[in-house]
Order: structure tokens, then C-alpha cells, then sequence
């Protein structure tokens, strides 16, 4: 009877020390186990990195004090270490290693479950080949990735544009989005953005001002913005201009456009002459009449906005005067006193430059 009463006491005993025991190993891994960072600490991997790179790194920033604790937790949660995803992730001082390892761990999205997004931004672009530059400094995907999938003929089928057509779908302003973006999911995404914004409301609008879509809408903006990039409360006066020449069967006449004939956009060229207009491309506005085949930059869309909303204006003129900003008119007579006051202005200026 004694025995049987000792050897229930000892298996009572391992009992309870194997209960205490376990829960002191699971507290040493989720409650009393935190990074040993005193600061926030920013990772970013280009690769998903594998158990051994990213240990690695963690004790090399301070964020675990060995690899052995890592390794270990690792080994009691079962973690795939093949399923580590890349991206930008920011470790805050006093984490968990629970919170820590597992943030790593690709989700149902396949980004790092911890993984934070980083700003993307691209302004004043040009063409599509500098939006790819601008966005590879942004993300993983790299510019010759983004601009390839972009004017790849399936991906413009899938979208509905052309070539010409296709800056139109690019809507400049910072959005946020993971590192480890491929130029698929950077598409998809501005295709989202393009779908929100233009609602039907916005639809509506483009037949009301006598357009037939969203491309047309921001060619005619990217030529506003070309003509004006500084004094934003001309664009509504502008835009209506040239939709006042478009209805009335009036060529654009626009300098922007045959600039954008030349390769180099005639780059330092100071004073434009006839044998620059005459330059024959579907985008010379001075040759061809109605909307060009597509943007000629990619125009912030407060201009498109001023499109969709005109000015109530009946000019068909515009020029400058020597300020940044435009004397406009309805007549011809009324744009040739506008032309002959901007020559005698510009023959001021240079007079006084070369002094």
C-alpha cells in the first residue's frame, strides 16, 4: 500500500512539474520573450529570405539576442521557414517573438503577415518608360518588368487601350503599396484606381464636353498641363479653348503636341519656327485635326478635372505674354493685338538678356 501510495505521489509529481513545465516553456516563448530592440527597427528584403538569412539579420540589427532562440521557436511552432515572405517590415522595440517570427509568414495574400506598405509616388512623367523608372525605385519589380507587362499586347487587351492610349490609365499621386509588388500587381492596381475614378458621373461628363472616352479626356489634359504646368486657374479657361476648336472642326494648334513629334522634345530650343511645326506625326496638332492618339504626358488629374469642367468660355485663341500666364481671345483680330504685344516683350527680353 505504501509503495502504491509513493509511486501515485511521483507520477503526481512529474505530472504537475511537466504542466508547470510546459507553460514556463510556452511563456518563454510568447509572453516573457520580446525582441531586445530599444528603437524601431526597419527590414527590408528584396528576396523572401530563407530561416538562416533572416536570423541572420535579426541579430545583426539587435532585434534577437542569438540565433538559437529563433531557431528554436521555429522548431516548437512548426514554421515552414520556406514560407518567409520578402517585403519591408518594422520592428518595434518590446515585440513578442511570437508577433516577430510569425509577421514574416507569407498570408492568404502571400505578402509578409507583418509586412507594411511603402509610398509610391510618380510625378511629372513623360511616357510610360518613366513611370517604370520612377515606380522600380519605389518597389521590386524593376523598370523593365513594369514597361514590358504594360505595353504587352495581352495586358493592353485586358485593359481595353492602346499603346497611344495606355498613360491614360495612370493616375499620378502617392498611393501605398508592399515592396514586393511585381509590375502585374502594380497594373492591376492603377486599373482599380482608373475604375474608381472614373465614376459615372464622370462618364456622363465626358459626353457633355462632346469627348468619347477617359483617354481622349486625359490627351486633351495632358496638352492643358503642357501648355500650362504652373498657373493652375488657366486650366479650366484652356481646356475649354481647345474643346471649343475641337467642336468647331478648328485644329488644336497646340506647340506641345509637334514638340512631342521630336525624340528629344526639342529639348533647349528657346524660340519654335515653322520647320519645327511642320514635322508630320499623328501627334502635330497643326497638321491633324481633332484629339491626338493619346496622352503626351502624364497629366496630374486636377487638369483632368478641369477638363470634365470647363470654363464657360468661347476663346479660341491663346498666348502668352511673357509672365507664365495667357492673354486669351475669340477673334482672330483680338489674338493677333495679343501676338504683337507678346512680340514686344519678347523683343525686350532679349535686348536686356544679352546686356
Amino acid at each position: 500500500m505504501a509503495k502504491k501510495l509513493i509511486l501515485l505521489l511521483i507520477v503526481a509529481s512529474i505530472g504537475v512539474v511537466g504542466y508547470l513545465g510546459r507553460h514556463k516553456v510556452m511563456g518563454i516563448f510568447q509572453d516573457d520573450t520580446r525582441t531586445t530592440n530599444t528603437s524601431e527597427v526597419k527590414l527590408l528584403f528584396r528576396e523572401a529570405p530563407t530561416a538562416e538569412i533572416l536570423s541572420t539579420k535579426l541579430v545583426e540589427k539587435g532585434i534577437i539576442p542569438n540565433k538559437k532562440m529563433f531557431d528554436d521557436f521555429v522548431a516548437a511552432e512548426k514554421i515552414v521557414t520556406d514560407n518567409f515572405a520578402a517585403g519591408k517590415y518594422v520592428i518595434l522595440s518590446g515585440t513578442q517573438l511570437s508577433d516577430l517570427v510569425h509577421g514574416f509568414v507569407k498570408g492568404d495574400n502571400g505578402h509578409g503577415k507583418a509586412e507594411v506598405k511603402v509610398n509610391v509616388t510618380f510625378n511629372r512623367c513623360i511616357d510610360i518608360q518613366d513611370i517604370g523608372a520612377n515606380i522600380s525605385q519605389c518597389i521590386l519589380a524593376d523598370s523593365a518588368s513594369i514597361v514590358d507587362y504594360i505595353l504587352d499586347p495581352e495586358t493592353l487587351k485586358k485593359y481595353g487601350f492602346t499603346e497611344e492610349q495606355v498613360p491614360a490609365l495612370f493616375i499620378p499621386k502617392q498611393y501605398q503599396m508592399y515592396f514586393d509588388t511585381d509590375a502585374e500587381e502594380f497594373i492591376a492596381f492603377m486599373a482599380s484606381e482608373f475604375k474608381k475614378y472614373w465614376t459615372a458621373e464622370r462618364m456622363q461628363k465626358i459626353k457633355n464636353i462632346g469627348l468619347k472616352s477617359p483617354s481622349q479626356v486625359v490627351t486633351i489634359a495632358s496638352i492643358v498641363y503642357s501648355e500650362q504646368s504652373r498657373v493652375s486657374e488657366e486650366w479650366p479657361t484652356i481646356a475649354k479653348l481647345y474643346l471649343n476648336r475641337i467642336e468647331r472642326g478648328i485644329p488644336l494648334e497646340a506647340d506641345p503636341t509637334f514638340k512631342f513629334c521630336w525624340p528629344d522634345r526639342l529639348k533647349g530650343v528657346e524660340h519654335l519656327l515653322d520647320v519645327h511645326k511642320n514635322r508630320d506625326c499623328p501627334y502635330n496638332t497643326y497638321l491633324h485635326k481633332g484629339v491626338p492618339p493619346g496622352p503626351i504626358c502624364i497629366p496630374p488629374y486636377d487638369v483632368v478635372d478641369a477638363v470634365l469642367d470647363p470654363a464657360g468660355v468661347d476663346y479660341i485663341f491663346l498666348c502668352g505674354d511673357g509672365t507664365g500666364h495667357h492673354n486669351f481671345a475669340s477673334t482672330n483680330s483680338e489674338h493677333n493685338k495679343n501676338v504683337a504685344a507678346y512680340r514686344i516683350w519678347l523683343k525686350d527680353y532679349m535686348k536686356n538678356k544679352d546686356k
